[in-house]
């Protein structure tokens, strides 16, 4: 009885941090496994003594395997994982998650800010001038778009919406796969569908193939947004993320510049492309298509030099992947920084337990379909599980009141920025109406018209043995006109009818003056010979310069507020600049009632963009720190989806209004703003946090 039991013994030594705790029973016990357990710790270390054997890495501060799985096994609970509960898994990654935030913190202050993320800014800032050319081509191409390919406008509505449509599908489930393949391979992924089919579109001819493609470009430009920020924050200290990441925004303005520059440049030379018969046709328009391709091609070519994110790779348990970027990061700055010497210090990482379960598909399982439809289906459930966590308990209520300023934010924002062109082509087109010219009871016998009418309204005229070869009808209408052995040859038209007109003996060879363009008409003993096929563009539209310059002025009237914001964010804080922000943008919204004249509504519009681009940045910078890694590019998907449909709601509203009356367009735009920056301002700051 005098003696206790071995295991006993044994089970008296309790690991704790690396030290063995001895019990106090009285019993002399030897000193050799801790100095055993030191000495391991030691080896780890780059200042082992010079007879130690050293292995391939450890100059590097690289620890030894067996050292690391020596510590795992000491440290591994006693009941193998598949026993355990899940509850108490989950609470252990969650701890194991806390502790590596902390750990992952003080890991990037030591890799400094310099070159590596300098360079990584470029990189991801060409993804997001994409998404911002994004935007602006089809606004752009529809005026040349409709022409080219007959659209009626219904159809250049849905052309308009259907660019939103992708980029909300391809917010929500590019934004969750990242969370689960990885930032780069994922933002690749997008880079690569929306540069493909932004390509494909730019030669397609037909309305239904070019809607397609329009569509699935979207989808993936729609996924860069979520993880550019998600992925550049992943580099960036808690002191430079503020900062930095609204500095990135600023590529969304500078594609905005880039397409509306491109769009003066190329789209008004018409002569810019070639025809193949008379059913192909590859206009100025295409070629800006192409052109607004580019950016998002260099950020792909660019990307493939780039790591994946290391915080993403702890995540998922590999650690000595991440270690290495993360040496990489850190060597890149020193050595920019004239300090090749300074050695990184970090030997192990903490990395969260893995709860997920991953179930590898052997190759003599079922045939190739099945097993990437398991495959597949395990992914997007993984996603689906992801979204519906950003509803628990924990993010509920951050989610619900950040979805509702998403949402009041993009409704007022892109209903505004479509209405402010729209109105100001309706102001033009008013002006222009006002100068048209007026022929009554006019009578023209045997006399040859090759010279363009524009802008006129012809009433009960008479023309007899009349010749109209070679010329150009804009905006113009004939009225209970009589027409008699007339002759039209290559005649073409834009906006041009004939109605209650009489057309007696007349022959139309080579025309485009189409059977829809004779309203109540009496055509006796008229011929139609070979008419002209398909769209054409007869004529350069004079207010396309304006519309350029107006969307140009828009754009770069952003560049203060983004100095602005990006100064002052960690400054002031996240919260008080959003809810500031659209406060002031509001404010902005009344003073359009004044907006009477072009200059007007292109001054007003500089200033409310100017004005709201700081709630953009900081609802970006928000968004990305109020979730863990594992659901930040989902969350910022979701939300960012929601964004794309108050898009598509502001568009649709906004301009069933213009000509009708600006008060609804104003007050809607102006609530939503009060209330969602009144909202903001209930949200957690997060400028002292660090990325969990």
């Amino acid at each position: 009885d005098g003696y206790r039991n071995t295991n006993q013994v044994s089970d008296d030594y309790r690991y704790q941090d690396g030290n063995y705790d001895a019990p106090n029973d009285g019993y002399y016990r030897g000193g050799d496994e801790p100095a055993q357990e030191e000495d391991a710790q030691s080896d780890v270390t780059e200042g082992h003594d010079e007879d130690d054997e050293v292995y391939e890495g450890e100059y590097q501060g690289i620890p030894h395997p067996d050292d690391i799985k020596e510590k795992q096994k000491k440290r591994a609970p006693a009941v193998d994982d598949e026993y355990r509960d899940r509850a108490d898994l989950m609470a252990e990654r969650m701890e194991d998650e806390e502790q590596l935030a902390h750990q992952y913190e003080n890991i990037i202050e030591e890799c400094g800010h310099g070159r590596f993320q300098w360079t990584l800014f470029f990189v991801l800032g060409l993804a997001l001038m994409a998404d911002g050319v994004e935007v602006f081509v089809v606004g752009f191409v529809l005026p040349s778009a409709e022409k080219d390919m007959c659209l009626t406008s219904s159809n250049k509505g849905m052309l308009g919406l259907i660019v939103y449509l992708g980029m909300m599908v391809g917010a929500v489930l590019l934004g969750g796969l990242a969370d689960k393949l990885g930032r780069k391979q994922c933002l690749i992924i997008s880079l690569a569908i929306n540069a493909a089919f932004a390509f494909l579109s730019s030669f397609v001819q037909g309305y239904g193939f070019f809607l397609f493609c329009r569509l699935i470009s979207g989808l993936g430009i729609g996924g860069t947004l979520p993880i550019v920020f998600a992925y550049f924050s992943e580099f960036l200290s808690r002191e430079k993320r503020g900062e930095h990441l609204s500095w990135l925004c600023m590529f969304w303005m500078i594609g905005g510049i880039y397409a509306s520059a491109m769009a003066w440049s190329i789209i008004p030379h018409y002569g810019w492309g070639f025809s193949m018969g008379s059913k192909y046709h590859f206009h100025s328009w295409r070629v800006f298509v192409l052109v607004c391709a580019l950016p998002c091609i260099a950020s792909l070519v660019a990307l493939k030099f780039m790591p994946e994110s290391p915080r993403f790779l702890l995540e998922i348990g590999k650690h000595d992947e991440a270690w290495m970027i993360l040496k990489q990061v850190h060597d890149t700055n020193m050595r920019a920084k004239g300090e090749p010497e300074r050695v990184f210090t970090v030997s192990y990482i903490k990395t969260p337990k893995q709860v997920d379960e991953f179930i590898e598909i052997q190759s003599s399982t079922g045939t190739w379909y099945q097993r990437w439809l398991v495959r597949i289906t395990t992914t997007l459930k993984q996603v689906w599980d992801n979204v519906l966590y950003c509803l628990t308990a924990q993010y509920r209520m951050n989610t619900l009141m950040l979805a509702v300023v998403w949402f009041t934010m993009a409704l007022s924002y892109y209903g505004l920025i479509v209405w402010f062109p729209d109105m100001i082509r309706y102001l033009q087109d008013e002006a222009y109406d006002s100068r048209v010219k007026i022929f009554d009871e006019e009578e023209v016998s045997h006399f040859t018209f090759n010279f363009t009418l524009e802008n006129q309204i012809h009433r009960n005229g008479e023309y007899r043995n009349d010749k109209f070869i070679g010329m150009k009808f804009k905006e113009v209408r004939f009225e209970d006109s009589l027409f008699e052995d007339c002759y039209f040859e290559d005649v073409r038209s834009s906006e041009t009818f004939f109605e209650n007109c009489t057309i007696i003996s007349t022959v139309f060879y080579n025309t485009d003056l189409y059977e829809h363009k004779f309203i109540n008409c009496r055509l006796i003993n008229s011929t139609f010979m070979k008419e002209k096929e398909g769209c054409h563009i007869d004529f350069e539209e004079d207010n396309d310069f304006l519309i350029y310059l107006v969307s140009f002025l828009g754009s770069l009237s952003v560049l203060p507020g983004n100095i602005i914001s990006a100064l002052l964010m960690d400054k002031v804080g996240r919260i008080k600049m959003i809810g500031g922000s659209m406060l002031i943008s509001a404010v902005c919204c009344f003073f359009l009632f004044f907006g009477n004249s072009e200059s007007a509504m292109i001054g007003w519009q500089c200033l409310f963009c100017g004005a709201s681009i700081a709630a953009w940045n900081a609802l970006d910078v928000i968004t990305v720190e109020l979730y863990p890694t594992d659901k930040r590019a989902t969350a910022f998907g979701i939300l960012n989806g929601l964004c794309k449909f108050g898009a598509i709601l502001g568009n649709s509203i906004f301009s069933s209004f213009v000509g009708i009356t600006k008060v609804v367009p104003i007050l809607l735009a102006s609530s939503a703003l009060v209330g969602g920056g009144l909202l903001a301002l209930r949200l957690p700051e997060t400028r002292e946090q660090v990325l969990m």
